[in-house]
This record gives C-alpha cells, sequence and structure tokens, in this order.
C-alpha cells in the first residue's frame, strides 16, 4: 500500500506546523451541515464543511487515528493520505470522500492563516473579485426535508402562480439567477416506480416554468432541478418541450448512474442539461465530460473531494469549454470555501445558494454584514478562508443528541 504519511525532513521553522486535534459539530440548518475544526500547534484553527447528512462525524473522528501530528499545509498529501489509509473502508467513494472533503476545506483555512494569504491565492490566483450566486427557491411550502427525507405538500403549492410569486420575490432581493425543483407529487400518477411521467404532468411542468419566465422576463437566469426522477423517453420529452424558454439549464433529469443514458438525454435537446453532484472525484466525472454527456457540470466541493479535486475537474471542463457550477447545500463555512473555489477558476459559472429560509445563516459567521449581496459574495481578501465561525450559535443549533466542539 502507498504510504502518504509525511516522509520530508527540510521544512522552513514557521512552517514545521502540525495537527493537534480536529473536531465535529452537527448543525442543524434546513440540513444537517457537518462542520470541522482543525487546531495546530501553531495555534492555528481551521474551519471547514463536509456535505450534509449522517456518518461524516465518525469518519471524521477516525482519521484522527493517523492525521493527528502530521502537517496541515500538505493539503493535498493529506487528502491522498485519508483515501488510502480508508480505502479497505470503501474509501474511494462515498461518505469517506464527503468527511475527506470537509477536512481539506479546513485545511485550506489553516494553509491560508498561516501563510497569511487568502485560499484563492493558494488555489492558483483570482479570475473575479465577486461570485455570483443563484438562488435555489421553493414555491411556499412546495418542498421540505425533515429528518433527511423528502416530504410534499399539499397539490396547492404546486401552482404556476405560487412558483411566479416566489421567483419575483427573490428577484426583488438582488439574484439574476435562481432554480426551482420541478419534480412533483403527480408524477407518481398512474405508476409511482418506472420513472414514466404523463402528459398531463409534463404540460403542468411547461405551465410552470413559463409562469415563471412570464414574471421575470429573459434577463433572469432560470434552471429547473428533476432530482433523477425520470425515465429516458420522459425526460427527453420534457427537456424538448422546455426549449422554448431558454433555460440555464435543466438539471439531473434521469438516475445518475447511466453514462450511455445521460449522453442520449443531452444529445436529444437544445435544452442545456446539468448534473454532477451524485459523483466522487475526478474519476466519476471525467467520462462525463469529455464524452459531453452533460452541458454544464455540478459537482459538490464538500462531497467530490475538496476544492483541489473540484479544480482537477475544472480544468478537464475547460478543455470542453464547459462551464462549471458547484452544487452548494451548505452553511456560510462550506458556501465560502466554493467561493475561493469559483475566484480560481475560469471557467466557473455560478454558485449555488440553498438557505433563503434560514433567516439565521449569517449568524453563523462573525462578519457583521450578510455575506451574498445583490445575488453576489465578494472574494475575501484576508487569510485563510476570510471567515469565522460563531461557535456559539453553532451550539444553539446543534443536532439534538450530538455534542458541538
Amino acid at each position: 500500500m502507498r504510504d502518504y504519511a509525511n516522509h520530508t525532513t527540510n521544512r522552513a521553522p514557521d512552517r514545521d506546523v502540525a495537527i493537534t486535534d480536529i473536531k465535529t459539530c452537527v448543525v442543524e440548518g434546513n440540513f444537517e451541515w457537518n462542520l470541522i475544526t482543525i487546531e495546530t500547534d501553531a495555534g492555528v484553527t481551521g474551519i471547514g464543511e463536509a456535505y450534509r447528512g449522517g456518518g461524516v462525524p465518525e469518519i471524521v473522528e477516525y482519521t484522527k487515528r493517523f492525521l493527528i501530528g502530521e502537517n496541515p499545509l500538505d493539503v493535498e498529501r493529506l487528502f491522498r493520505r485519508i483515501i488510502q489509509e480508508m480505502s479497505g473502508h470503501g474509501g474511494t467513494t462515498g461518505k469517506v470522500v464527503t468527511a475527506a472533503s470537509g477536512i481539506e476545506f479546513a485545511l485550506w483555512d489553516v494553509a491560508g492563516k498561516v501563510l497569511d494569504v487568502p485560499i484563492y491565492q493558494l488555489l492558483g490566483g483570482k479570475f473575479r473579485d465577486e461570485v455570483r450566486i443563484y438562488a435555489d427557491v421553493h414555491a411556499g411550502e412546495a418542498y421540505q426535508v425533515e429528518d433527511g427525507f423528502t416530504e410534499y405538500a399539499d397539490e396547492d403549492a404546486y401552482t404556476p402562480e405560487a412558483y411566479a410569486d416566489a421567483a419575483a420575490q427573490v428577484v426583488d432581493m438582488g439574484f439574476t439567477a435562481l432554480k426551482f425543483d420541478l419534480d412533483l407529487p403527480m408524477d407518481n400518477d398512474p405508476d409511482p416506480y418506472n420513472g414514466r411521467v404523463s402528459n398531463a404532468a409534463i404540460q403542468y411542468k411547461v405551465d410552470i416554468v413559463e409562469a415563471v419566465r412570464e414574471e421575470i422576463g429573459d434577463d433572469v437566469d432560470l434552471a429547473f432541478d428533476c432530482h433523477w426522477d425520470y425515465a429516458t423517453e420522459s425526460a427527453k420529452r420534457l427537456a424538448t418541450k422546455l426549449e422554448p424558454y431558454d433555460l440555464m439549464w435543466l438539471e439531473d433529469p434521469i438516475p445518475p448512474e447511466n453514462m450511455r443514458a445521460q449522453k442520449e438525454v443531452t444529445r436529444s435537446t437544445s435544452t442545456p442539461i446539468a448534473t454532477g453532484e451524485n459523483r466522487f472525484r475526478v474519476h466519476e466525472l471525467s467520462e462525463l465530460i469529455y464524452d459531453h454527456g452533460v452541458d454544464i457540470v455540478t459537482p459538490d466541493p464538500s462531497t467530490v473531494g475538496g476544492l483541489a479535486e473540484t479544480k482537477r475537474i475544472a480544468d478537464r471542463a475547460e478543455e470542453q469549454y464547459m462551464p462549471l457550477s458547484p452544487h452548494n447545500v451548505t452553511s456560510p463555512i462550506g458556501t465560502m470555501a466554493m467561493v475561493h473555489l469559483g475566484a480560481a477558476i475560469p471557467n466557473f459559472d455560478v454558485l449555488e445558494f440553498h438557505a433563503l429560509e434560514v433567516d439565521w445563516w449569517d449568524d453563523l459567521h462573525t462578519r457583521d454584514e450578510p455575506l451574498i449581496e445583490d445575488g453576489y459574495i465578494e472574494v475575501p481578501e484576508t487569510p485563510g478562508l476570510g471567515i469565522e465561525l460563531d461557535e456559539s450559535v453553532a451550539r444553539e443549533h446543534c443536532l439534538e443528541g450530538t455534542d458541538c466542539f
């Protein structure tokens, strides 16, 4: 087995740093946010965030067995060490990579603070001073997540008018790009299992898209997410019907596993198709990109392998003249890590924001001003991540039955 432990002996004293502890905190936002802190003997603490959901804190705790004492400045080597040390635990994909992604975010924060530069500088430099944000919007109470699973509301929450009203409110907040969920309870009639969508359900989706587009006009970018629900033929029919509305993209119309089916859908329509959030590391996205199985690639840095791994994916996408728009359902901590990534890659387009309903989202960091202003986040110039976690707020919203720091 390859040994990714530290075999170097030549290091300047001010960069001879060691990890002394790693801690986790699960915060209950609209999702369960897995926050991570890395403490060092230099008096510097880094903060990061892994993708939502269970199992991550336990994996992070396990990594302390071999990460304590390591030099946190070796960010990419330590990511590889996690993958290698846990390869027998399914560590080349899934939750191990997710946990490693959150640790990697925190390592970049430590490195930036020790070296006195923002994370984007460590990733290669800056292409833009601001990162554009798109808001993930729900029509009223049309979609909510409780205890990790989806619960649909009553049918009257899904009227085209409800979608249009929600869109108008978000545009008034300054956002120039937004996304709605387009999978609906009616998709399960007459059969909830086979993925086929009735003509009536497809027409209802068209009515929703038309109502939103008429409300916000052509100058606001508009996307819709289908959450991997449909059979290939239904996805193709839907995408074709939506061509007149000039969508930014139609996201995940079919399940993510089958590359041939993915290419079939993408090549059947002029509606741009987006996918990528379910895949892990560059290896699971390379074929998708090189074979143009997608028009816009949407990996989630907090689960795909971190910032450096997402940058590798972006490099492959740039070779194919393909934009990258990260999926993101994190707190301000993970979001700001992705802002640095957005600053550092040329083919970045827009970053998701998925917490409009969390009125204390900005309380979780210590800045006085909101991070998002008129649909943009300014790229920080302060060292590391550029924001600090308010641990008292994290503890206030700590997941019941768990400990926060």
